[in-house]
């Protein structure tokens, strides 16, 4: 096995919405996606008080890619116009299908609008080819219990694997386009080796701690790009670095087309942009019909 290695580390900027902490890595300066990843937000971490108004992110429309939200902490209501409904708790997953264009809402339910509590989300974006951004739209909500908890680094971490196989393991999701995706938590002390097959693009996110990446020290909140000169990712977390790491990890095979992106439609060209625009405001979104009233 040969080891890839670094090309840049990216720090996510910070880029709040309204009350809720933002830091983003992807799209940034230098870097403008990780084909097929196009998009990673970081919400939070953070503390809402008692009769807090909750996540933002009213009813919007997609096409043309898929949304993979992380809730490490608190929980998160989702709402969609194609009928799919569900609250997701700590540790769990959701991964939207987009496609030919779905109406979502993103928010907080009422029990945490009321009460409060820690919250920390991470939502990325998925690139899909041309062959398939006008699939069908489709949601999976996958709590924490229902995602495997893989051992690794000799007891010292766990993977969660979200998508994809890992050690004779298949996470609960199954992507399009052959997407591994999972999040890991390593121990001072870990040091891991992590599959990433030539001709596959890495997604490796810091979201907490101070590993090595290919013997680089990468702190919190920083993005690494890797060179395609390995099979593998070397990971590794000081023996002295006084708490846990907690990384982002996947990869995919690149796309390799244009990528033409406006707001919340991301296609091969401007006339597909202005096409979406136009299905959008006639209604050709609305699925199986409006929006629940989120959040009530």
């Amino acid at each position: 096995m040969t080891s890839r290695s670094l090309t840049g580390i990216h720090p996510a900027l910070r880029d709040d919405i309204a009350d809720l902490v933002t830091r983003r890595p992807v799209p940034g300066p230098g870097l403008d996606q990780v084909d097929p990843f196009l998009f990673l937000n970081h919400h939070g971490p953070q503390t809402y008080p008692p009769g807090n108004n909750g996540l933002p992110f009213g009813p919007h429309p997609h096409r043309g890619f898929e949304t993979v939200t992380f809730i490490l902490e608190g929980n998160l209501a989702h709402y969609d116009s194609g009928g799919h409904e569900s609250v997701i708790e700590a540790g769990g997953v959701q991964w939207m299908t987009a496609g030919s264009g779905l109406i979502h809402a993103e928010v907080s339910p009422p029990s945490f609008k009321q009460a409060g509590g820690g919250l920390e989300i991470l939502q990325l974006w998925v690139n899909l080819p041309a062959a398939l951004k006008m699939t069908a739209p489709r949601y999976t909500g996958v709590q924490a219990d229902a995602i495997p908890a893989i051992p690794v680094a000799d007891g010292q971490g766990t993977l969660n694997l979200i998508a994809g196989t890992f050690a004779g393991v298949t996470g609960p999701i199954r992507s399009l386009t052959g997407v591994f995706m999972s999040t890991l938590r390593l121990s001072p002390g870990a040091r891991i080796d992590l599959p990433a097959p030539q001709g596959r693009s890495v997604f490796l996110y810091v979201v907490s701690g101070h590993p090595k990446v290919s013997g680089a020290d990468v702190a919190a909140w920083h993005l690494v790009t890797l060179a395609a000169d390995g099979d593998h990712v070397a990971l590794a977390v000081p023996q002295d670095a006084g708490e846990d790491a907690v990384l982002l990890f996947g990869h995919a095979d690149p796309i390799g087309e244009p990528v033409v992106a406006h707001g919340p439609f991301v296609m091969n060209t401007r006339e597909e942009i202005g096409e979406a625009i136009r299905d959008y405001q006639a209604g050709k979104f609305n699925g199986t019909g409006p929006l629940p009233a989120v959040g009530q």
